[in-house]
């Protein structure tokens, strides 16, 4: 007799977003039950041996101040810590930490082990059940039945995943595990439109066969930025290991260009379609022919293993001609391989079925995070995974769902580009695709979001009245630094020559100083004698805040705009077949993507600015008759 046991939430894979979308879930006291198709591949890095990262940093600070585990985890595993970006401005600074694989998983599954009303259970889910459009269930492969009120997909590129390099091609998920063969019929019974994508992973080779003379040298941060807000950062203040930085050069691209007929890419043994912004080495030799030589950062794999990581190699050749490939990298001459570079297809979803809760249009019940939602890299999916456990747990709360939106945060961006935009390569997260960038900065992440983590039910009391206290000082400081004014004094004017700062003739605030070039909050500490003790976090958004406060103020002038738009609601069930003067692209665009709002539809391809008018026009005049009718109703 089959297993037929039930649960709250049920979360089918334990990569980045299963993760943090059962945490989510059970923090919030949702009975739930964790099922990867392997124990020991919880929280497991198949591909880069990092976190962060231009733009990825912010996801991660996002998670951490929602009340997500991903900021924590790297926080206790890093071995080298570096801030990207320093030589910009602080709307592009990013994070970056190299982890140590097999602590962070270990880590991770230990968390995971000591949450209650979460259980783990290594099982391969084959059917997603459901009863008049309702999710009701899973079914696994061998039989038992998991009943549940609400179900997470979290499948990563597990979905029947096939490994390719040269003529080898074996049907496994990443690092040989075992692949998903049997859910995408199921979901394909559904009715959900499957995509089939493609990503890859480079070669690792043994650190004791470098030559590390013949290489850069890449240290970490001399002071380490923790990720978490929760992190104490002199308890991350440690030895760190260094990186290596390489290049290829024309003898390596003359030995792909001959063997790319041998390169399962171009000779179309390999459906998937590759992410445009991480592509393989044979794609960069061949769409930048002008180049001629690309980066290569060597990484270690962890503490206690010589494996290094060859970023920026990823390939799907031949074994031999990855080495010979590698073979003609200065340092890597003699480097000897552990494991061979691969590319790696999948099924995944077509976004555009979710609405912005990360809930599938047409089945209640049923969501779905990460990879699986055709996006690309961990913290992409763990930013998708918190917001899907969140808005499960909700929807069995009987409470409206989170979701933010495009002025809120990256994962605001990300989730409304996954569910409004034609996905047609697997998605990766870019400073470049939030409009709001200086507002959505890394490093105030949690002034943004820990509100929403605190009502949302994932950060403690104790936790929020910390944020509390640090957000007062922050705005009581930047009063202060208004209101103070210095003079032409002697020792202020000295002050001002030593940084080549024009001298003062009359008296000016503090902030107007610190909104100088060449100055800045903590330089003028000297000359400011009131100044009260305060962390750096806080002095560093008093900083930020003055320094920037103009453009500041005329970005979050257009939120106000943009929030105008994203205010003005769409009915759910409004058959835009019947709006006059809609062009037929359109209506049919507008019907299958189910737009919550203006704002939203005015983003989707193939709805133009005069859409959006007819479109306004049309909800005006809907709105005035049922207030008609309303009135009329009320005198009778």
């Amino acid at each position: 007799m089959n297993i037929r046991e039930t649960c709250d939430v049920v979360v089918i894979g334990a990569g980045h977003a299963g993760c943090e979308a059962a945490l989510a879930a059970a923090r919030l006291r949702m009975k739930t039950v964790l099922f990867t198709v392997s124990v020991d591949s919880i929280a497991m890095m198949p591909c880069n041996p990092n976190v962060g990262g231009s733009s990825k940093g912010h996801l991660v600070r996002e998670v951490d101040a929602l009340g997500g585990e991903m900021g924590k985890n790297i926080d206790r595993t890093f071995i080298q810590s570096k801030m990207l970006n320093q030589s910009k401005g602080p709307a592009v600074h990013s994070l970056r930490a190299q982890a140590d694989k097999q602590e962070y998983s270990r880590s991770m599954r230990k968390v995971i082990e000591h949450t209650e009303g979460l259980r783990i259970k290594q099982a391969e889910v084959a059917e997603i059940l459901t009863e008049n459009h309702h999710v009701t269930g899973v079914r696994t492969v061998s039989g038992g039945e998991y009943l549940c009120r609400a179900v997470i997909l979290c499948s990563g590129t597990y979905l029947k995943s096939r490994c390719i390099f040269g003529d080898v091609s074996y049907y496994t998920g990443p690092n040989g595990l075992q692949a998903a063969n049997h859910l995408s019929d199921s979901l394909k019974k559904l009715g959900i439109r499957l995509l089939r994508f493609k990503t890859g992973t480079p070669a690792r080779v043994d650190g004791r066969t470098i030559d590390y003379s013949k290489m850069v040298e890449q240290f970490g941060d001399k002071r380490i930025v923790p990720f978490s807000f929760t992190t104490d950062p002199e308890r991350v203040q440690k030895k760190q290991v260094s990186c290596w930085l390489t290049y290829t050069n024309e003898e390596t691209h003359r030995l792909i260009r001959e063997n790319l007929d041998r390169s399962p890419l171009y000779s179309g043994k390999i459906e998937g379609t590759g992410p445009r912004y991480c592509p393989s080495i044979e794609d960069k030799v061949v769409r930048f022919a002008d180049k001629k030589r690309h980066q290569l950062f060597i990484e270690p794999e962890g503490n206690y293993t010589t494996e290094m990581y060859l970023d920026g190699m990823s390939s799907s050749l031949p074994e031999d001609v990855q080495h010979a490939m590698i073979h003609t990298v200065p340092g890597l001459e003699h480097a000897e391989s552990v494991r061979n570079a691969y590319a790696i297809e999948y099924d995944c979803i077509d976004p555009n079925q979710l609405d912005s809760s990360l809930e599938f249009k047409k089945i209640s019940g049923f969501f779905s995070a990460g990879q699986a939602n055709g996006s690309s890299g961990y913290e992409e999916a763990a930013a998708q995974g918190i917001i899907a456990g969140i808005n499960a747990a909700r929807k069995i709360q009987g409470k409206e769902p989170v979701i933010l939106d495009r002025s809120q945060a990256y994962i605001g961006v990300l989730i409304d580009d996954l569910v409004t935009k034609e996905n047609h390569e697997p998605y990766r997260m870019m400073t470049s695709r939030a409009e709001y960038r200086l507002l959505l900065r890394q490093d105030n992440a949690d002034l943004r979001l820990t509100e929403i983590g605190h009502e949302v039910g994932l950060i403690s009391e104790e936790r929020y009245q910390r944020f509390v206290k640090k957000r007062d000082s922050i705005r009581r400081e930047c009063e202060r630094v208004k209101t103070s004014t210095v003079g032409g004094a002697d020792k202020v004017q000295q002050f001002l020559k030593k940084w080549n700062s024009t001298e003062l003739k009359s008296g000016v605030t503090l902030a107007e100083l610190i909104k100088r070039p060449e100055l800045d909050y903590q330089k003028i500490a000297e000359i400011d004698e009131k100044r009260p003790p305060l962390p750096e976090d806080v002095q560093e958004q008093v900083n930020i805040q003055i320094k920037y406060e103009g453009y500041i103020l005329r970005q979050m002038r257009q939120v106000e705009q943009f929030q105008k738009m994203e205010g003005k609601k769409i009915p759910s069930d409004l058959d835009y077949s019947e709006v006059k003067s809609l062009r037929n692209e359109a209506v049919q665009k507008l019907n299958q993507y189910r737009p919550l709002n203006i704002g939203q539809a005015s983003r989707i391809a193939g709805v133009s600015p005069a859409d959006i008018s007819v479109l306004l026009v049309y909800l005006e005049q809907k709105k005035r008759r049922e207030n008609a009718y309303a009135a009329g109703k009320e005198e009778e």
